[in-house]
């Protein structure tokens, strides 16, 4: 996994909430006893979880301290119990509870075949229990498309274009079947999103700046050196914001997201 940076990452609070409110509003359990939000970041969506069924044990999982430390100074943290732990060997099993809501948000494209690891957790749903995933669908776009372009141009692109190629999400209909097979009713979907970046322009290249906290995360790992860094930067960024122009409303970020909800049978 790479590494995390709560404050880049919030820089952009507002868009990406809006993919896990969206989510959650095809979710329709109404007195759950157990609640998880695998991979749960800073611990600003999972306290929207703890609001929303407040009398529900609300877990929250992730592998990132530093997202971790985050969450656990919000206001209204002690709502939700964190748990620090790779999601690959975690076991829903240590909980002694069957879960009966369980949440993964802009999670899942994070972990190389993850497919055996939902099927994992609808395994451990509670009957009666829904499942509720959402993953990024835009690894074709040219944020993604040109990142792969200046690693493969690179003196170390053997390093780089691995840690660009590393990770990824499936179709619509890869979700629909997985959930499908295990027996839960079936609610897939996906959406593309026009997120108005930076409209009063106090950004020099606001969708590097949104990148930068997460998909460039693995490439900023590797460059450990700051000028090696600055001149990956340079190049990269100046690529984007001239797919990314800006316009009289700001700049434009298309955004495309796949969304899965199952409802599992009592």
């Amino acid at each position: 996994m790479p590494s995390w940076d709560p404050t880049q990452y919030d820089r952009f609070a507002d868009e990406r909430a809006r993919p896990f409110r969206d989510l959650l509003h095809r979710v329709d359990a109404q007195q759950p006893r157990l609640v998880l939000d695998l991979g749960c970041g800073n611990g600003r969506l999972t306290l929207e979880l703890a609001a929303r069924w407040p009398d529900a044990r609300v877990v929250g999982v992730d592998s990132s301290p530093e997202m971790l430390a985050a969450a656990r100074e919000r206001q209204g943290s002690d709502a939700v119990e964190w748990v620090e732990a790779d999601l690959t060997d975690w076991q829903i099993a240590d909980l002694d509870a069957a879960p009966d809501v369980i949440v993964s948000n802009a999670t899942l494209q994070w972990i190389p075949m993850h497919l055996p690891l939902v099927q994992r957790w609808l395994d451990a749903l509670a009957p009666g229990g829904w499942f509720a995933m959402q993953v990024p669908g835009n690894f074709e776009s040219p944020t993604h498309a040109l990142m792969r372009q200046v690693a493969a141009e690179h003196p170390r692109r053997a390093e780089l274009e691995a840690a660009t190629k590393r990770f990824g999400a499936g179709e619509p209909s890869t979700y629909l079947q997985i959930l499908s097979a295990a027996g839960l009713a079936v609610d897939v979907w996906e959406t593309t999103y026009l997120h108005v970046l930076d409209p009063d322009a106090e950004q020099e290249n606001p969708v590097l700046e949104w990148v930068s906290g997460t998909g460039l995360r693995s490439v900023l790992d590797l460059l450990t050196d700051d000028q090696e860094r600055a001149v990956f930067l340079a190049d990269y960024g100046d690529r984007v914001a001239q797919a990314y122009p800006r316009t009289a409303a700001g700049v434009i970020l298309p955004f495309r997201r796949v969304f899965a909800v199952g409802h599992k049978p009592s």
